[in-house]
């Protein structure tokens, strides 16, 4: 039998171990489900990639430079997959109103809609330092 501090470090460390393999299933299941392929055939991520490349030539460099700011906020592990589904939300919306070029207004609506609520402040804050009017924006918040 165990005792001392060695069996307090065994139950720890077990419980650590627990807690990890549990936080990184949950991620790899969240992932696995937006792989699954919905009624038409094609996953989240598909559709993502779909819009992306249909979308590629639109994209100027000013356009990507605010895309990056925008995403600069979100912490660098999950930065990619965040720039992606964001594109994604942006090229759908270009596709969607036959845009001959992506602009502000694209990139800004795509990623309100492509966000949960709680980034939005991240937004706004960066939007505020790029002196950019987000007014129109606003009934995209709620």
């Amino acid at each position: 039998m165990l005792t001392g501090w060695f069996s307090w470090f065994i139950i720890l460390w077990g419980i650590f171990l627990i807690t990890m393999f549990s936080i990184g299933g949950f991620f790899m299941f969240r992932k696995f489900l937006k792989r699954l392929p919905k009624e038409d055939g094609m996953s989240i991520l598909d559709w993502e990639e779909f819009y992306i490349e249909k979308t590629k030539h639109l994209w100027a460099p000013e356009q990507k430079q605010l895309l990056e700011a925008l995403v600069a906020p979100v912490p660098e592990l999950f930065r990619d997959i965040a720039r992606n589904k964001i594109a994604g939300k942006i090229g759908e919306l270009a596709l969607h109103e036959n845009a001959s070029q992506l602009t502000e207004k694209h990139i800004i609506k795509g990623y309100i809609i492509a966000t949960p609520k709680r980034d939005h402040k991240f937004l706004v804050k960066t939007l505020e330092k790029e002196n950019i009017d987000y007014q129109p924006y606003e009934h995209l918040f709620s």
